[in-house]
């Protein structure tokens, strides 16, 4: 590697906590020079110092950076049965509930919980636990900014009390990023912890075998204390809930035996 691509790296990292050494260095650098040139800067260097001094430039690389698919408030109905039915059923026996979000990818699922919760407890009650297998897609959670299109079904009064705007992109604001703790985490070979009363994994399980699925539904189950709910994506239905212990409690919410 090239020191001031070295460099570059290094002071990515510190700012960000991204660690481009993870990615194949060719297509990075491929991608990288075609973004810092398109930009109009000379070099590594040059790029560095703007991302440095300029939050506008640091948020398109970020964007550019990071493929992101997941949305705030994404498939907004069953966010609503979350708010009005899942939640003060859950809130009735514990104002403080013990919240995973699972696979959580780039951030939007965690502080969407957040913000629904909010309207409900006060934020100093509300912990989520969220995790990803990728470290990279954690430090891009935990900085929480946002392209505009990432916030298409958030409501404008939610929009105007959660984010501040810079320039294109949004930040969520800093109450609401102290209510969620960020780990990395393997689905499939790290052990699960007990006793939650909500897991959302949404749109994660569609890329696993049957048999992966299996073990993951099992885990998942044992997890959750009775009455608890697991809510899955869009595309994962389970079809045979008892055998995890569950019964349909409304269209992609699971509640725990």
């Amino acid at each position: 590697m090239s020191n001031d691509y070295l460099e570059f790296i290094s002071q990515i990292k510190k700012i960000t906590g991204i660690d481009l050494s993870l990615y194949k260095e060719a297509q990075m650098k491929r991608r990288l020079n075609s973004l810092y040139e398109k930009k109009g800067f000379p070099s590594f260097r040059e790029y560095s110092k703007a991302i440095q001094g300029d939050k506008q430039v640091l948020n398109e690389f970020l964007d550019r950076m990071t493929i992101n698919v997941s949305e705030f408030y994404r498939n907004a109905k069953r966010w609503e049965v979350l708010e009005k039915q899942i939640f003060p059923r859950l809130l009735k026996n514990s104002k403080k509930l013990k919240i995973w979000s699972a696979a959580c990818s780039t951030g939007e699922e965690p502080y969407t919980i957040a913000m629904i919760l909010s309207n409900m407890i006060p934020l100093s009650s509300v912990s989520i636990t969220a995790t990803d297998i990728d470290v990279n897609v954690i430090a891009r959670a935990k900085l929480g900014v946002y392209p505009s299109r990432s916030l298409n079904e958030v409501p404008p009064a939610i929009k105007a009390k959660h984010f501040t705007k810079e320039g294109e992109f949004y930040r969520v604001t800093d109450e609401i990023k102290r209510t969620v703790t960020f780990k990395q985490h393997n689905l499939l070979a790290d052990p699960f912890e007990p006793q939650h009363d909500l897991i959302i994994c949404r749109n994660v399980l569609i890329y696993f075998t049957e048999e992966a699925k299996d073990i993951l539904y099992r885990k998942f189950s044992q997890s959750m204390k009775s009455g608890g709910v697991f809510f899955v994506g869009s595309t994962e239905q389970i079809f045979n809930p008892a055998q995890y212990d569950f019964e349909t409690e409304d269209t992609f919410f699971y509640r725990k035996l």
